[in-house]
């Protein structure tokens, strides 16, 4: 793996944000590892991408989930009551469509039993499948950075919200490239609820610190039909400018590779971006996207004991060629999480002591020490990454 595919730090801010801008509130079966003796076995589901437009990034999801569910069966599996369990599960793919997300939800909960899921990556997904877990009084693990304003009992979220992502990360933008390019820019997203309400918020805050946004535009996932785009930022900004990114998926494949063909350089035009990290590097290719930043709560650059320990694993799993990055840091620690819970709540089908065993959860996660807390929500360290 070269240094090109690890994001370098430049900043860690916020390192307790619990996220002001959320709203308060109380394919076939398989197992991985383990293999001892076990008194019985606890099913779960996992519900990503693995085709479509998102496959690129929600593909990972599962892989380290797997990973998780490998080193807790290797290491003797779930303990209730005096008991072992050993985790299998169930894998659907949500096809990056976001109906099939919520038929394969229902399936899994219905047919396949599972104790908890955990899946998605975009917020349309997730909306779709927010319904049936109301209604099934089921619940999900959800591991993506998202717009907040989000309250159910039915989900626990492991992403950032925007006080906890995107909010710091303008603020260090401005403080860096405010006197040099002005207090403008430029934003350019997926046309989706993620993307769209968190601009509305970046809007704001932009507006707060005497800024403008001069340019807004939004294109459907999977669309690479970014040049339009492109030329709009150059008008508005011929002699550079602030540019922050929150497409999803391949478009950003697209995007960089043509931001190259047309002269858009970093050093002229700060690009932030909040839906891209090593992974996504890796397919895109450094060499468009070398210079650029990137905020998130996770990077695989970190280097505490936790991160390469994690880092280690999976590159033995998976090759090492592989990287790792924060969502599927999100993904790892959920599972984790919920294994504590069961363990504390004494129970995996008792889903309500669950739920209430899992707030205070503590976690010594690759990114570092996170709770889940009331609103089921956890605490994150904000990181600049370039």
């Amino acid at each position: 793996m070269t240094s090109m595919l690890t994001k370098r730090l430049l900043a860690a801010i916020a390192a307790t944000a619990v996220g002001t801008t959320m709203t308060a509130c109380g394919g076939g079966g398989d197992s991985a590892g383990g293999g001892g003796d076990f008194d019985g076995e606890i099913k779960v589901g996992i519900l990503h991408s693995l085709s479509g437009t998102m496959a690129i990034s929600e593909t990972t999801l599962k892989e380290v989930e797997e990973m998780a569910i490998k080193e807790i069966n290797d290491d003797g599996g779930v303990k209730v009551d005096g008991k072992s369990y050993k985790i299998v599960y169930t894998s659907e793919d949500g096809a990056s469509d976001w109906p099939t997300f919520a038929e394969k939800s229902q399936k899994l909960i219905d047919a396949d039993k599972v104790a908890v899921v955990f899946g998605g990556w975009t917020s349309a997904s997730r909306k779709a499948m927010l319904p049936v877990y109301e209604a099934k009084d089921h619940f999900l693990f959800y591991p993506i950075q998202y717009e907040g304003q989000e309250c159910s009992k039915n989900i626990f979220y492991t992403g950032a919200v925007p006080n906890q992502q995107a909010e710091p990360a303008v603020d260090w933008l401005f403080e860096k490239y405010a006197d040099k390019y002005g207090k403008k820019v430029y934003l350019v997203g997926s046309d989706y609820v993620y993307p769209r309400t968190a601009n509305t918020i970046i809007k704001e805050q932009v507006k707060s610190l005497g800024g403008e946004t001069v340019g807004e535009d939004y294109i459907p996932l999977g669309n690479t039909e970014v040049a339009p785009i492109i030329a709009k930022i150059k008008k508005e900004f011929p002699d550079g400018g602030i540019i922050i990114n929150t497409l999803n998926g391949d478009s950003n494949v697209a995007l960089f590779k043509q931001f190259k063909a047309a002269g858009i350089d970093p050093a002229k035009y700060p690009i932030m971006s909040f839906s891209i990290a090593e992974e996504e590097i890796r397919q895109i290719g450094p060499e468009y996207v070398g210079g650029t930043y990137a905020a998130w709560n996770y990077f695989m650059s970190l280097g505490t004991e936790a991160s390469n320990n994690f880092n280690e694993a999976f590159l033995e799993m998976y090759g090492d060629e592989r990287v790792t990055n924060d969502p599927m840091e999100s993904a790892y620690n959920m599972v984790y999480l919920w294994k504590a819970a069961v363990e504390k709540a004494g129970t995996y089908e008792d889903l309500d002591a669950v739920r209430s065993a899992l707030i205070g959860i503590k976690l010594d996660a690759p990114q570092g020490p996170i709770e889940m807390y009331p609103n089921h929500h956890i605490s994150q360290t904000v990181r600049i990454g370039e």
